[in-house]
């Protein structure tokens, strides 16, 4: 009979407790590192039944029945559900939600909800930055936030790398303002795996920042500890192999026999190779001077909290060595990093962090004319890796490669503190008060020892006939102070208002001194100082600057939103700034934004397709005061003037940089629309934003003025002057799709890409100005002009080669380049119709800036496996190979095996002659599609299983291999197609970057 009575219940729906039996599951709750997390929710699906996780994230539940659903969700993760069956036991991990992780952003004296912002903000995180294991920091934002872009001034370690933030709107300074923890730092100095986050500010929302804000705004946040947390031990360390990523094509010695042969022989001289089948393949001086390097890195970082305090403490170590010249082109970077948390009481709060770096560089000559790679590409094949120009066969610049990084010697050194600290104080529950000092202090020195040399051949630049040496010592200061409030309330559940006011203290202030001496004791490094050169008085040569910054701010923000979907915002700052005389010292910057979050509205709410649709919009003044020197308005006594009075020779000193007291700051316009988008439960993100940037009253020099004024006296300059108005425009698209399949399977694909176009609309007190240098005795090949993009490549546009001396007679003359045509000749357009080639045929012959950046990025997990790959591409931007010298005897790029030999040998590449020819002049032929996709990164990791750490307390142990710059498609024929010197006019000119290595890397991360 009870058989049949629970057979009943369970038939109809009774209560299926009366015949199953109930027990207990218990387990632990850890995330995709292995960490234990503390407050997991833990619910039977529809009751009111549960539990949370305690410290060491473990859980028990009771009345458990086969069958029951149990959810598991933690604010920051995906939920999860499972299904119990008879297991008493079940440990679970849960998967980081990113768009939850970004929920609460970095926005500038505060924090906003992500889906409250109306601004153009990207976001990294602390996750994409491991995934990317960057030497620098900056190296994570490439690819990785749409709008950004970064070019490598070099591939050489510690090198500068230059970040744009929607393209080049000054010729001055276009670098963004870099806020660490609220301070302004430098992103270059940065350990990566101190960053908790970075957020960028791309347009009005920058205007918190006033005058500093044009370029855009970096905002970084540093790791610190979590409440009610374990002391937790974190080890991460790399080793790794570089290798150069590319080598450019050049003659071996046989094909540079026959081709300088045939240069001779068109100029009808004697040959200077008249036997050329011994000679083989001859020396590859970029083989010689290329090495296989290595990279090691250690980060070490303890942390935890409890409920008062929190605490995070780091240090880290980077050695890497240069893959030319090993040694004598290393870098080495030593951090150590504090940052700790502590509620006083439930009204105040204190706050505080502090970072050391320790910098060691040593480098090379690695760009230019008469660096390393320049001679390594134009030095003969033919000629012994140890062999000397000794007849001077290849001018007075060139020289041997290994000689030079032999006798190079240079050494930097950086100490550097920078930190703040801060105190909340909360009256009320919807006010905060907050008082924050930050600081910088820098300390820098270096030295360069130039040994006696006489050997590298007659008439050589580098040969020096007296030993010398040049040391520098640099302090660099700041502090700043900021004082403001924040009153947050919501009224009647509709209402919310978040109101910011303060004000901001800023000064930076340094001084440096360079000297010379002479007469090394020795002619050695050892002896390399000052204080031991043997030279007189009159040979020491010496210099200092000094300067002081001063910077007085206040500012205001007003925040609403009602009901959660209209939201509106308004920002005002004003700034001065001791950069400006008084009569323009201050300026008024404001802005405002709005969004509507159309998913909260009736006819979106319960949308199965829409998970959340805001549109957005924006508009503010920006300002940005960075153009070279600490002030304008004023001139130094730091010119040379040599005078003739009385028969007698006098020297003294006059005015340097002529003044402009009338020179104020740029003045940022920008506007952006934007649109973000989360479909199907938030696995697919989109965001879209069109913007426009007018950048007026640029601040130029290099304007000419009257010498009546002197500014033609040595050391002396043209002033600083508001003269100049650009634009940028574009559209930035950026999506990403994120799905979990089944247990043991998740991943994410994330695209980003951002259109630009730029354009000098207004250039006052000249026609252009000019940049950049090409070839000896040549035009400035880059210009600053109305109409054209900044930098844009001016010289002579061409029409293929003269086949015949027909095609000369009948083309236009083109003595005035240099030497009359002949056939095998580049053959220049006629510009202006006039019947004559001459300067006044030069026109707009490329472009540095991309017309497109995207970045395509994945993530795919499975079961203990992880890997990630990071990509990136330029489109539509052009360079200006200038790394080949145009000497009789040097070598040259692969591309003259298809040189013209005769009719219809070739249309494109020129003949090859010792004479006069118009070929050299600055034209097309030395511009370069510079179009490129890179692989950035490629990363395969294994996390060790729990259960197998867990009985030696080693929460975590994932073992990964990953190379970085793995692979660049482009078409440009020079090393690196993503390098720029990071000048406005002029950054587009190869003259021979250090590429990039290919680093290949083993790596462990350990959690305990």
């Amino acid at each position: 009979m009870k058989r049949f009575t629970c057979l009943v219940i369970v038939l109809f729906g009774g209560i299926f407790s009366m015949c199953a039996q109930s027990f207990s599951v218990q387990g632990n709750v850890t995330d995709e590192n292995n960490l234990p997390l503390l407050g997991v929710n833990v619910l039977v699906k529809n009751e009111t039944r549960g539990t949370t996780t305690d410290f060491d994230g473990n859980y028990s539940i009771d009345n458990i029945s086969s069958g029951d659903v149990l959810q598991f969700t933690y604010v920051g993760f995906i939920s999860k559900e499972i299904t119990i069956t008879n297991q008493k036991s079940l440990d679970v991990t849960l998967q980081s939600d990113s768009e939850a992780l970004a929920e609460v952003v970095v926005i500038g004296y505060g924090t906003q909800k992500r889906k409250d912002i109306t601004g153009a903000v990207s976001v990294v995180s602390a996750k994409t930055i491991d995934e990317l294991n960057p030497i620098k920091l900056e190296q994570a934002l490439q690819g990785t936030a749409a709008g950004v872009n970064v070019t490598p001034s070099s591939g050489a370690p510690g090198a500068e790398i230059n970040i744009n933030i929607r393209g080049v709107a000054s010729n001055s300074e276009n670098g963004p303002l870099v806020l660490i923890d609220g301070y302004q730092g430098s992103l270059e100095t940065l350990n990566p795996n101190d960053v908790e986050s970075i957020s960028i500010l791309k347009d009005a929302q920058a205007a918190i920042y006033g005058i500093a804000g044009a370029n855009g705004v970096v905002l970084i946040t540093t790791k610190g500890g979590k409440k009610d947390t374990a002391p937790t031990i974190q080890y991460d360390t790399y080793i790794g192999m570089q290798q150069t990523s590319r080598k450019i094509p050049v003659l071996n010695a046989t094909e540079y026999a026959v081709l300088i042969n045939e240069s001779y022989a068109n100029n009808g001289q004697a040959l200077p190779f008249p036997d050329v089948s011994g000679l083989g393949t001859g020396t590859d001086f970029q083989d010689e001077v290329f090495d296989t390097s290595p990279i090691i890195n250690h980060n070490l970082t303890l942390s935890g909290g409890s409920e008062k305090v929190t605490y995070s403490v780091g240090g880290s170590h980077l050695y890497q060595e240069g893959i030319i010249g090993a040694a004598k082109s290393d870098f080495r970077r030593s951090t150590a990093r504090f940052n700790v948390g502590i509620d006083i009481s439930d009204q105040f709060k204190f706050t505080g962090n502090s970072i050391y770096t320790s910098i060691d560089r040593r480098s090379i000559n690695e760009n230019g004319l008469g660096s390393v790679l320049f001679n390594a590409l134009n030095y003969a094949p033919t000629f012994a890796i140890d062999q000397q120009d000794t007849n001077g066969i290849f001018g007075n610049e060139i020289i041997n490669p290994l000689s030079q990084i032999e006798n190079t010697f240079n050494d930097y050194n950086l100490n550097k503190f920078n930190g703040s600290f801060s105190l909340d104080y909360k009256p009320l529950e919807e006010l905060v008060f907050t008082s924050r000092i930050g600081y910088t202090l820098a300390n820098s020195k270096s030295k360069t020892f130039n040994p006696i040399i006489d050997f590298y051949g007659p008439s050589k630049v580098f040969n020096n006939v007296r030993s010398s040496v040049n040391q520098n010592r640099i302090n660099d200061n700041s502090y700043t102070y900021d004082l403001f409030g924040t009153y947050d309330k919501t009224f009647n559940d509709m209402h919310h208002v978040t109101l910011t006011g303060g004000m901001t203290v800023i000064r930076e202030w340094g001084d440096g001194l360079y000297a010379t001496g002479y007469d090394v004791p020795n002619n050695s490094y050892e002896f390399a100082d000052i204080s031991l050169t043997t030279g007189t008085n009159d040979g020491l040569n010496n210099s200092a600057y000094k300067y002081d910054i001063r910077k007085l701010s206040f500012f205001g923000r007003l925040q609403y939103d009602f009901e959660g979907k209209y939201l509106v915002s308004g920002m005002l700052r004003r700034d001065a700034s001791t950069r400006f005389s008084e009569e323009n010292r201050v300026g008024y910057f404001p802005s405002a934004t709005a969004g509507w979050i159309l998913s909260e509205e009736d006819f979106l709410k319960n949308s199965n397709t829409v998970s959340f649709l805001k549109f957005r919009a924006s508009y503010g003044i920006l300002g940005n005061d960075e153009a070279g020197g600490a002030e304008f308005y004023r001139s130094l006594l730091n010119g040379e003037a040599t005078y003739v009075l009385d028969g007698n020779l006098v020297n003294g000193t006059a005015l340097g940089r002529l003044a402009n007291p009338g020179a104020g700051w740029e003045e940022a316009e920008k506007t952006n629309f934007g649109v973000d988008l989360r479909m199907f439960k938030s696995k697919l993100d989109i965001t879209a934003d069109i913007f426009r940037e007018d950048r007026n009253d640029l601040l130029v020099q290099g304007i000419p003025v009257s010498g009546i004024f002197g500014g033609g006296a040595p050391g002396a300059g043209a002033p600083t002057i508001n003269a100049g108005t650009t634009r940028n425009e574009g559209v930035e698209f950026s999506f990403k799709y994120s799905d979990i399949i089944g247990d043991d399977f998740s991943y994410s694909v994330s695209y980003n890409t951002t259109f630009l176009k730029n354009e000098v609309t207004e250039v006052n007190g000249t026609e252009f100005i000019a940049g950049g240098n090409f070839g000896v005795g040549q035009p400035q090949p880059a210009r600053f002009q109305e109409g054209f993009p900044i930098g844009y490549f001016y010289g002579y546009k061409t029409d293929g080669i003269f086949q015949t001396q027909a095609d000369v007679d009948n083309a236009p003359s083109q003595v005035a380049l240099g030497a009359a045509a002949a056939p095998g000749d580049l053959r220049y357009v006629d510009i202006n119709g006039d019947g004559v080639i001459n300067t006044d045929d030069r026109t707009e012959i490329g472009d540095p800036i991309p017309t497109a950046t995207m970045g395509l990025n994945i993530n795919l997990n499975y079961k203990n496996f992880d890997f990630t790959a990071y990509t990136y591409a330029s489109l539509g931007n052009d360079m200006i190979r200038n790394y080949a010298r145009n000497q009789p005897n040097v070598n040259r790029h692969a591309l003259y095996l298809d040189r013209w030999t005769g009719v219809g040998t070739s249309n494109d590449v020129p003949r090859l002659t010792t004479g006069a020819t118009s070929n050299i002049a600055f034209s097309e032929f030395y511009v370069e599609d510079a179009s490129y996709a890179r692989i950035q990164n490629v990363q395969l990791g294994y996390s060790l299983p729990g259960e197998m750490l867990s009985n030696v307390g080693i929460n975590r142990l994932r073992i990964y291999a990953s190379v970085n710059n793995l692979y660049t498609f482009t078409k440009y024929k020079g090393f690196d197609p993503a390098a720029s010197t990071g000048e406005a006019i002029g950054g587009g000119i190869d003259y021979g970057f250090y590429p990039v290595p290919r680093i290949f890397i083993a790596g462990l991360n350990l959690n305990f």
